[in-house]
């Protein structure tokens, strides 16, 4: 006999409620009705496992069917199904679960039930004005139940002729949701949130080529891997394994560089695999590409709270019943379990790089350059992981050659250490354009250090910190004899006017809108005539302002550079005794300055437009009067 009533809300609101707020998105509903179906089947192998149900289970699935035309959407599952007093109980009572007490009943018969709020059902009113429920229960003598609501507190419930064990939901998509009548956007969206589910998903035949065109055959078609490669043994694979599984859920990417399992049952359950990706063309780096799951069933790829921000640099999937989500499981909750999963992984990595150190070195250097980004932003970013990196982290110099810091500290401390007894690590950031500066501290008998990452600006604070009586000289940065001074040099002696004269002088000549601190020192009659360098400080925390480094004010001032005027040069002395001179410098001695000014600039990618046009027509000039004569 069929029977009416209201369902039990605290307000007749509550679908409205539903449908605008309580999911962020609409295409949810299936994920939880799928999830829904797959614990009823679940609850039913547990059943059969402890012996309390002695029924054949059969060939258990959940299935999908659309009727594109009708515009109508059937879940069918396998599974316990409901008595009556059930329905009423779970479905009328909005948020009474049945899944906490049916686990703590069956707990040592079945890992995890997916679903834990009890609104997950709701959510089919989302998208369609009419829902019905049919259902009959695994228990002797029980009768078949059909419940139906329009989408107001009202249902109405009755008997049915259903005959098979388990549940069919129906839903009469509304007219706004016709999107969802749709074979293709169904089917995207089961292989989005419910590609690894425990249980088989059927939805629609799988096809053949026939006659011209593709027909359907028989043969159910089934969207899930059951049993998904994070599931099984990390001793039963094998490295084919683990790439096939990275092409299968980034077949556009390159190989991964390394992988890791992760697999722990205390003091929380949590299962995965995070893959590097290679990271050399940092300007494709690709974040949210860590999926997290619940019991195989897809939560969100948003895993900022799960994992420290420099991992989401990786790439991979994370399987946790233990992590606290909010009651349309599509957001993570703060938990201090959650705090405890973060530094599980970010230990499995850190213990995952040590081991490739030490056992895989060459693999580590073969593969370093595509690596260091994500190091150095863990270093950066996480203080224990920066811990463990220093025992792995390598350093690379303009050569080509890898050292751990211990290792490089043992190579170039005895060369390299200055009168303060500081080590001095020199660095290039571009090998070509600064060439010149690499050659002039190797005739030295000095080590250059390759730091070309987009962080190493702020990555070299770092290590000055950690490292202790260091310092990080870029070689450019000043003349090769001031980058490790051995010993307190002796600075040409200039009065305060001839120091302004030299100042005049060559800021005359050089570009304007920068700041230059022009300075006499004594270089070698063979030394360059002018020196272009920009202070380290300065420089390194420009670099570090661009990147959001917290110092903005070091962006908006104007770029400065030391002139370094080397007095020894013949040229240099020529055009300075010229300058101090009643006469002043002659046309010939100012076009000599010009051309030692350009060349300096030119040497330094600063001389560019009129001023690069001037100095080649200069130039030529100068080669033809050479010849000439």
């Amino acid at each position: 006999m069929a029977s009416k009533g209201q369902i039990g809300v605290t307000t007749e609101n509550i679908f409205p409620v539903i449908k605008q707020f309580l999911y962020s998105d609409h295409e949810i509903f299936l994920r939880e009705l799928v999830a829904n179906a797959v614990d009823a089947t679940q609850k039913m192998k547990a059943l059969a496992a402890s012996g309390d149900c002695k029924q054949e289970l059969g060939d258990l699935k959940v299935t999908i069917d659309l009727d594109e035309k009708e515009k109508v959407l059937k879940i069918t599952d396998e599974g316990i199904g409901m008595t009556e007093e059930e329905v009423d109980k779970f479905i009328n009572q909005i948020a009474f679960s049945s899944a906490g007490e049916f686990l703590e009943k069956y707990k040592d018969q079945i890992g995890n039930i997916i679903g834990h709020f009890g609104l997950g059902f709701y959510s089919a009113f989302m998208v369609a004005k009419k829902v019905s429920i049919e259902t009959l229960s695994w228990k002797e003598g029980a009768k078949a139940v059909k419940w139906t609501c329009d989408g107001s507190p009202e249902y109405e419930m009755s008997d049915c002729d259903k005959k098979e064990r388990g549940t069919v939901v129906t839903l009469y998509l509304d007219d706004d949701s016709t999107e969802y009548a749709s074979k293709g956007r169904i089917e995207s969206l089961l292989q989005k949130y419910c590609k690894f589910m425990p249980v088989p998903i059927v939805f629609g035949k799988e096809q053949e080529w026939k006659d011209g065109k593709y027909v359907d055959t028989d043969k159910d078609k089934i969207i899930n891997s059951i049993e998904p490669l994070w599931t099984k043994t990390p001793a039963d694979l094998k490295d084919e394994d683990y790439l096939g599984f990275y092409r299968n859920l980034f077949p556009l990417n390159e190989e991964p560089l390394f992988y890791i399992h992760l697999n722990v049952d205390y003091p929380f359950n949590l299962t995965g695999i995070l893959y590097f990706p290679k990271l050399k063309d940092r300007v494709a780096v690709e974040r949210n590409k860590i999926s997290l799951y619940c019991n195989q069933m897809f939560v969100t790829d948003h895993v900022d709270n799960i994992v420290p921000d420099f991992m989401t640099l990786l790439h991979g999937v994370i399987d946790s019943p233990d992590i606290p989500l909010n009651v349309s499981r599509s957001y993570l909750q703060s938990d201090a379990e959650v705090k405890k999963i973060s530094t599980y992984i970010t230990k499995k990595v850190a213990d995952r790089l040590e081991s490739i150190f030490k056992e895989e070195r060459q693999q580590l250097e073969e593969k370093w350059d595509n690596l260091k980004l994500f190091i150095e932003y863990g270093m950066l970013s996480d203080e224990k992981f920066c811990e463990r990196a220093m025992k792995f982290a390598l350093l690379k110099n303009t050569d080509g050659k890898y050292f751990s810091f211990d290792e490089y500290k043992t190579a170039v401390e005895s060369a390299q250490t200055d009168k303060d007894k500081k080590l001095v690590y020199l660095y290039a950031t571009d090998v070509q354009e600064q060439y010149s500066y690499i050659e002039a501290a190797k005739n030295k008998g000095y080590d250059v250090l390759l730091m070309d990452c987009e962080l190493d600006s702020h990555y070299v604070n770092l290590l000055e910190q950690k490292l202790g009586d260091t310092r990080f000289a870029r070689v450019d940065s000043d003349a090769v004899e001031n980058l490790i001074p051995k010993e307190d040099r002796i600075k040409p002696e200039m009065s305060e006017d001839d120091k302004k004269k030299l100042d005049s002088v060559f800021k005359a000549v050089l570009p304007e809108g920068n700041e230059y601190f022009v300075v006499g020192d004594n270089l070698g009659a063979e030394g360059d005539p002018i020196l272009i360098t920009r202070n380290e400080f300065m420089r390194r925390y420009r670099e570090m302002s661009a990147l959001g480094g917290g110092m903005n004010f070091y962006g908006t001032m104007p770029e400065s550079f030391n002139i370094t005027v080397n007095l020894e040069n013949p040229l240099v002395a020529r055009i300075w005794e010229a300058s101090k001179s009643e006469e002043g410098p002659s046309a010939e001695d100012e076009s000599l300055l010009h051309q030692i000014v350009d060349l300096a600039l030119l040497s330094n990618g600063m001389l560019k437009g009129k001023a690069l046009s001037e100095f080649i027509t200069r130039s030529r000039k100068v080669v033809s009067d050479a010849y000439l004569k």
